[in-house]
This record gives structure tokens, C-alpha cells and sequence, in this order.
């Protein structure tokens, strides 16, 4: 009988890894954020822009974390690219950040819009205290899922992947061969001639980055990948341009079928898409299709994420109980217990527009830290194994980094209050770090004293 600990297997091939990545991606944000898109840029040319900008971006975003991801082919992903590119308080300022902030946020969101269209599907108007019950049970639920191990995950994750995925075709072909008899127009797209601030512009881009967001999501699993060094980069750049594909055809569609002003008004697009082109009989179906999208990509944000705070407790970064695995499923179940008690706070306490704009507000900055890393390590180590070498470098890397200055910058001319909260409690894990670390030396030291102690005389 083995008595070695458990450990997370190496289960997942190239095209559960690359349904991982679709099906977190297409969560909450093409069905709500077209509204918020429409409300900050009202010229239809460009919000259909803003859209094209930030699949580019993501893209670009998508390329540098291949690279790292087979770098760095572990389970942790934009935690270990920070260790290892800017040392163990970078990786734990991300660490800490994703604990109170950015993880939390996301299945909030992600909840949050399961719950509405999951009502509006039972004829229950969505909103209020039930909208926020339903989505504390649908993390609840994920959580279950993930727990019982990282196949059944990835096989509710892939198997919504393909349904949502399919769905958005459908929807794309029936706005444009149905739509015209239903007011659907050409003339929707022409420009308004209306100008958009900056600020504006800034923060319909923060709404489209939410939806575009889950290219570095793969990797937090990246100790549970078959053949990780090809897969890895494979999964992620497939993954991420089938995305901003489908997103480019959906909203050509949403904006076909409806003028640009009735788009702002209108936060279940799909739904009233759908009603548009087929009658209110059909809301019910495509409100399932949604509600069933979202929970795919719920329980691939509990998949994934919670591998950070295994990798960090395997670091001795944080509680060494968080590193434990499941003996029976090979899970780190404290790490995901973490993460959905978190993720229902949050849902209890915040909006869905608060959740998604605070995600994207926090882990962008991150993300282009751990970008920036490549410059460093590719220098500082030359001679780590690259498989895998980010195409059109320098610029394709420098091109994310700009952006993600620029959403910073925008963020704290159009809200200083909220971004420098956000800033601040990301700030407040330096004292922790410093606590921890304190605390971990003290324990080395008590314990090579006491090992001394007792070892004999010669």
C-alpha cells in the first residue's frame, strides 16, 4: 500500500484545457456588459470599437501567458509568474489580492447573473434579496462540483462550453437572416457623430475586459495539465481567439436586431434579443441557455483559481492546511471552501457592476506585472526551457503592459474614491507578508534549535 501524500494528477488534455478557457471566458460578460458598453459609448461604430480593442488586447494578453505557461508549467500560474519573474512579495501581493478581492469578485458576478437568468427562466422576476440567495446556492453548488474532483469540473465546464458556444452561433445566424423582418437594420450601425470623454470610453473598456477575461485561468491549473508545455500554450491561444470571434459576431448581432440606445436600456440582452426575433415565448429558452452558460463558467472559476492559494500554502505563503488534497478526490478542497465563502460574502454585499469593474481593476495591474516579467527573466534566465516564445516580441508584451497603465490611470480620474479603496486593501497585504514571513522565520529558527537540542554530543 502507498503511504506517499496525495498530490493533484495531470488529467487534462488540450481540448478539456482549451474548453476550460472558452467556457470561463463566456460567463456573465457577453450577456450583461453590452448594456454598461452601449450606456459609456453611445455611437454604435464605436462600441462595435471598443469590443474589437479589447479582444486585441486580450489577445495580446493570451500570447505573453503562453509563454509563461509553459515556462512555468505549475499548478499556481500568475502566482508562480510573479515569484519567480519579481520575487515571493509579488507572488504574495497577488496572492492576497485574489484571496479578499478578485476571486470573490468574479464568482460574485458570475453568480449574480446566473441567478437573473435563472428566475427569469422559472417566470420569477429576478432582483432583491432572492437574485442574491440563488447566486450564494449556485456557488455553493460549484464548489461541490470542483470538491469531487477536477474531471467532473472540467467535464461540466466543457460540456456548457459547447452548449453556450453553440448557442451564440445560433443567436449570431438568427439576428441576421430573421432580424430584418423584426426591425433589425444596417442603419443601426451608421454613427451617430456623438463624441465619448476619455473617462468614458475607459471605463466601457473595463466592461468589455470582464467579458474578455480568462486567458490566464488555465494556468492556475497548470500542475493538472497533460504535457503541459504544449498543451498549455496551445489551450490558451486557440481558446482566447475563438473567443474574441464569437464576441465580435454576438455583438454585431445584438446590435443588428437593436439600435445602440435600446442596447443601454437593455442589461439581459439576450433575452430581448431573443424576444425580438421570436416572440416573448422564446425568452424563457434562451434565458436557459444563459443561466446554463454562466454556471459552466462558475464552476470553472472555482476549477481553476483556487489552485493560487494550494501553490502559496505549498510556498509556506500562507496556512499550510490550505495546501492539503483531498485524499479520496486529489482536490485542494480547503482552498475552493475558501474561495466560494468568499465568493458568497461578496454576492450578499455588492452589485453586479461593482463586482466586475473591482475584478478587472485589480487583476489587470497583475497581469501586466507578470508581462512585464518576461523582459526580466528572458534576461536574468536565459537558460529556462521556452517551447514556447511569445510571437511579434517586444511590442505584442509592451502593447498589454501600456493598456493596462492606462486603465489604472482612467480608473482614478473617473472614480479616485473607489480605485484608491481598491489599491489600498491591495496594498494592506505588504503587513501581512511581512507578518507571515516573521512568522514563518520564527518557526525555522524555534525548530533548528530544537533539532540542535537534541541532537547528541560527539
Amino acid at each position: 500500500m502507498s503511504t506517499s501524500a496525495p498530490h493533484l494528477v495531470r488529467r487534462l488534455g488540450v481540448w478539456a484545457s482549451t474548453g476550460i478557457v472558452v467556457g470561463i471566458t463566456i460567463g456573465s460578460g457577453i450577456f450583461r456588459t453590452p448594456a454598461s458598453v452601449a450606456a459609456h459609448v453611445t455611437d454604435p461604430r464605436l462600441m462595435l470599437s471598443v469590443w474589437v480593442l479589447g479582444g486585441a488586447l486580450a489577445l495580446c494578453g493570451a500570447l505573453s501567458f503562453a509563454e509563461l505557461a509553459a515556462t512555468f508549467p505549475q499548478s499556481g500560474g500568475l502566482y508562480v509568474f510573479l515569484r519567480e519573474g519579481w520575487g515571493r512579495p509579488a507572488g504574495f501581493l497577488f496572492g492576497w489580492s485574489e484571496l479578499v478581492l478578485i476571486r470573490a469578485s468574479a464568482g460574485g458576478a458570475l453568480a449574480t447573473v446566473f441567478a437573473d437568468y435563472f428566475l427569469r427562466s422559472a417566470g420569477i422576476e429576478p432582483g432583491g434579496y432572492t437574485t442574491r440567495v440563488v447566486a450564494a446556492l449556485a456557488l455553493i453548488v460549484a464548489a461541490a462540483i470542483n470538491i469531487r474532483g477536477i474531471r467532473l469540473g472540467a467535464i461540466v465546464t466543457g460540456v456548457s462550453t459547447i452548449g453556450k458556444f453553440g448557442a451564440l452561433a445560433c443567436l449570431v445566424f438568427a439576428a441576421f437572416v430573421f432580424g430584418g423582418r423584426s426591425g433589425g437594420s444596417t442603419a443601426h450601425f451608421t454613427t451617430t457623430g456623438s463624441t465619448v470623454e476619455s473617462a468614458s470610453f475607459g471605463l466601457a473598456l473595463i466592461s468589455v475586459l470582464w467579458a474578455y477575461d480568462g486567458f490566464a485561468d488555465l494556468s492556475f491549473a497548470g500542475g493538472e495539465v497533460r504535457h503541459p508545455q504544449r498543451t498549455l500554450p496551445r489551450a490558451i491561444v486557440l481558446g482566447t481567439i475563438a473567443i474574441v470571434a464569437i464576441y465580435l459576431l454576438v455583438n454585431a448581432a445584438y446590435l443588428f436586431v437593436t439600435p445602440v440606445d435600446a442596447i443601454a436600456r437593455s442589461p439581459l440582452i439576450a433575452a430581448d434579443t431573443i424576444a425580438a426575433l421570436f416572440g416573448d415565448g422564446a425568452v424563457e429558452a434562451v434565458s436557459v441557455v444563459v443561466a446554463v452558460s454562466t454556471f459552466g463558467a462558475l464552476v470553472g472559476t472555482m476549477l481553476a483559481p483556487p489552485r493560487i492559494f494550494f501553490a502559496m500554502a505549498d510556498d509556506g505563503l500562507f496556512f499550510r492546511s490550505v495546501a492539503r488534497v483531498h485524499p479520496r478526490y486529489h482536490t485542494p478542497h480547503i482552498a475552493i471552501l475558501i474561495a466560494v465563502t468568499l465568493g458568497i460574502l461578496f454576492v450578499l454585499t455588492r452589485t453586479f457592476d461593482q463586482l466586475a469593474d473591482t475584478f478587472v481593476l485589480t487583476i489587470w495591474p497583475f497581469y501586466a506585472l507578470a508581462i512585464a516579467g518576461l523582459y526580466r527573466l528572458r534576461r536574468s534566465r536565459p537558460e529556462l526551457p521556452r517551447p514556447y516564445r511569445v510571437p511579434g516580441f517586444p511590442i505584442v508584451p509592451a502593447v498589454f503592459i501600456a493598456a493596462a497603465v492606462y486603465l489604472v490611470a482612467n480608473a482614478v480620474v473617473a472614480d479616485p474614491i473607489w480605485t484608491g479603496v481598491t489599491f489600498g486593501i491591495v496594498l494592506a497585504g505588504i503587513p501581512a507578508y511581512l507578518t507571515i514571513r516573521g512568522s514563518d522565520t520564527s518557526q525555522r529558527a524555534a525548530t533548528t534549535v530544537t533539532t540542535n537540542r537534541r541532537r547528541p554530543r560527539r
